[in-house]
């Protein structure tokens, strides 16, 4: 006789609770031994021996990356993906808590092959590299590693309860400026000042700035200004960073750059260049269904999730990539109070503290109950993929 949803439940949070202090191990071991984008080697090769032993089929160097992965249990669609990340912030450790997103996704993924219901579909434990800017994610999505997956899932430490993720678009442009060289006292009609360009393009950006919609903005840095204070620069060079609510504002936002650099060029005579230095990371969208499901599992260990503040945005992710493509979860649940930040010391600590322990386990039950719904469950499938389609995810 079939089981019902409950017993399934409840033989995931079993399985969650007999693996409690592997899975706590697991992420102090990756806390205690941070290691930074594109170089989580030993980070991956941790994750991977445990499902390898626990019998999953391993594919190693994915999407070109030599720490990415993908773990399988089984062969047919349906198919739920929970996402791992695992590395650290330069200087700072594991100051985002991905140490506790690679324990959540694993004691997942071991949970549900625990469960004869699973295989009811296919598991995936994909490990994604590089999230603090390398943009493992989009390098998945653009291999086709999420093409054939009905749901993605995922959670994100914070200092909030939140059932979805205010995920800004981001991006990040080299401009250059080209000039002539010449020695400003000697002859200093005969020079174009590149790095004087460059100047103005910030002083345009402020003023814009003022102008931009909520959840925009645009941040500089000068990265070459000239080599010496007698010679005019006939080279200057920024990173500017741009952040917007949707991917269609960040392309706005772009473009507005590339105009000011074009007209800062024409008045100043100097030519300009405006290239994307960095991978793009869309706007989160959330799948309400996923994320409903997530947190009325979730509210069994006694978190509860509500929506996000207005007009509080939380950074950006390539897990906004993944969320375009097919319905995504990415909830925030709290490892310390609102009055601290992410990637900060005191955050790196939290990490590893007790009250982070009781997350991951409350969220790593949650989440595998919720592929397991998603396996089982058509109707949600279906509900998922609709709202998907209507656009964002079903919210605005």
């Amino acid at each position: 006789m079939p089981r019902t949803p409950d017993d399934v439940h409840r033989s995931v949070r079993q399985a969650v609770a007999d693996r409690a202090d592997a899975l706590w191990d697991v992420a102090l071991r990756l806390h205690a031994d941070p290691e930074p984008a594109f170089a989580e080697h030993r980070a991956a090769a941790l994750l991977t021996g445990e499902l390898e032993r626990a019998g999953f089929e391993v594919e190693h160097g994915v999407a070109g990356m030599p720490t990415a992965f993908i773990a399988r249990s089984g062969g047919h669609r349906p198919t739920v993906a929970l996402l791992m990340e695992y590395d650290a912030l330069p200087g700072l450790g594991h100051a985002c808590g991905h140490n506790l997103i690679a324990a959540a996704g694993l004691g997942a993924a071991l949970a549900l092959r625990a469960v004869p219901e699973a295989s009811a579909g296919t598991v995936l434990a994909v490990g994604t590299p590089a999230e603090e800017g390398g943009g493992g994610k989009v390098l998945e999505v653009e291999a086709g590693v999420f093409d054939g997956v009905d749901a993605a899932l995922m959670f994100h430490p914070g200092v909030y309860d939140w059932a979805r993720a205010p995920l800004t678009a981001q991006v990040q442009y080299r401009v250059a400026f080209h000039g002539r060289a010449a020695h400003p006292t000697g002859n200093p009609t005969e020079g174009v000042d590149a790095l004087a360009a460059l100047v103005e393009l910030f002083n345009v950006l402020g003023v814009l700035g003022r102008r931009l919609p909520e959840g925009s903005h645009v941040q500089g840095i000068v990265t070459h200004g000239g080599t010496a204070t007698n010679i005019v620069p006939d080279h200057a060079e920024g990173r500017f960073g741009l952040r917007a609510a949707t991917t269609g504002a960040l392309e706005e936002l772009a473009e507005r750059l590339r105009v000011c650099a074009d007209g800062i060029a024409l008045a100043t005579g100097t030519t300009a260049e405006v290239e994307r230095a960095t991978v793009r990371y869309e706007h989160f969208r959330d799948s309400a269904p996923l994320s409903e499901r997530f947190a009325a599992h979730l509210s069994r260990s006694g978190i509860r999730l509500t929506p996000p503040e207005p007009g509080v945005y939380l950074g950006s992710s390539d897990v906004g990539n993944v969320s375009t493509r097919l319905p995504a979860i990415h909830p925030f649940v709290a490892i310390t109070g609102p009055e601290k930040s992410d990637h900060t010391p005191e955050f790196a600590e939290a990490a590893a503290s007790p009250r982070a322990r009781e997350v991951l386990l409350a969220v790593t039950a949650a989440l595998a109950c919720t592929a397991v719904d998603v396996l089982l469950s058509p109707g949600l499938r279906e509900e998922a993929w609709r709202r998907h389609q209507e656009g964002n995810g079903g919210r605005d």
